[in-house]
């Protein structure tokens, strides 16, 4: 797993930070950047598709359009994480629609 820092987002009041961790994973080709609530670490997930749709991610680089965006990426995070829209395993699917 491929670990890259990010700025570390302090906007709002909300109690969610985002620390600098970041993966891609090649199999499900997925990017994950964590996010902190309370204490706990969040995995927050976004697909290559949606990285493609809404911001024109490449195969071959897709965490190059992760990071460029990535104020973006993390406010459609914390929004969900205030919305409590968790996954069962915990953590939160970022779609096209939250970006």
């Amino acid at each position: 797993m491929q670990l890259s820092p990010h700025k570390t987002s302090n906007q709002g009041n909300t109690g969610v930070t985002f620390p600098k961790l970041e993966s891609w994973h090649p199999v499900s080709k997925v990017a994950t950047i964590a996010a902190v609530v309370n204490k706990k670490r969040v995995l927050c997930r976004v697909s290559l598709k949606t990285l493609k749709g809404k911001f024109g991610a490449s195969e071959k680089a897709p965490m190059d359009s992760l990071a460029e965006n990535r104020n973006i990426v993390q406010e459609a995070a914390r929004r969900l994480i205030e919305k409590d829209s968790y996954e069962e395993d915990g953590s939160i699917l970022i779609g096209l629609d939250d970006l």
